[in-house]
């Protein structure tokens, strides 16, 4: 059912539809050889159960909801599962209580930083994986079948997205605005802080390009490189 190989959890991966578009997003950890708990996003853990409890065939797989609260921990560490989401080494860990140091104004900004999406702003059910780089983190291209596997390998092998997420260097920019070489528009923001943005643009968009984003010149800029 998942798009990764859950044998090498933890591990990212992604839940689909027959035609590749994202349900949920998870991470996969496994606790015991026949315990796997999937974690994702705040209100999509139903989404998952249901999705999940559809396609079960197996009379002794039990499928449950549990509710866990996280926190991101940086640095090098052995404990927790690892979490590259922010440039930087990370690892999130499960229902402890720590003193925040970095506000969630400067998460967002590590995160934009990175270019790594998030649901809700770079990923719903209308972008495909390989989009959103999803197809570099979250897939094996090894493994057995699942729902969305023969667009994802047809796309890999044989094509490749009209649409990139590519993070910009903007002084203003706010999600929704278009993203314009010269005249045509070309994409559009989908989280923005000041200084960088986020947003997907066409392919063919030149990496030296002088682009527009309302009143303000923007540039592509190369994500932080993913620990």
């Amino acid at each position: 059912m998942l798009s990764n190989d859950v044998t090498a959890a933890p591990c990212e991966a992604m839940l689909l539809t027959p035609k590749a578009r994202v349900i949920a997003p998870v991470v996969v950890v496994r606790r015991e050889p026949d315990d796997f708990l999937l974690l994702t996003e705040p209100g999509l853990g139903e989404v998952v159960r249901a999705t999940l409890v559809r396609a079960r065939f197996g009379a002794k797989v039990e499928i449950e909801a549990e509710e866990h609260r996280s926190v991101i921990v940086f640095g090098e560490s052995g404990d927790g599962i690892p979490n590259a989401d922010y440039g930087e080494p990370a690892a999130e860990l499960l229902d402890i209580e720590l003193e925040p140091t970095l506000s969630a104004e400067d998460l967002e900004r590590l995160r934009i930083e990175a270019g790594t999406p998030t649901w809700g702003k770079e990923i719903d059910d209308s972008i495909l994986p390989a989009e959103a780089g999803l197809d570099e983190t979250h897939v094996s291209f090894t493994k057995g079948c699942y729902p969305g596997q023969e667009p994802i390998a047809r796309l890999h092998y044989r094509g490749r997205p009209n649409r990139r997420l590519r993070v910009l260097e903007v002084a203003d920019a706010k999600p929704g605005d278009e993203i314009l070489l010269g005249e045509k528009p070309v994409g559009r923001v989908t989280s923005a802080i000041p200084g960088r943005a986020l947003g997907y643009v066409r392919r063919e968009v030149p990496d030296d390009a002088v682009l527009k984003i309302g009143d303000a010149e923007a540039r592509l800029h190369l994500p932080s490189p993913r620990p």
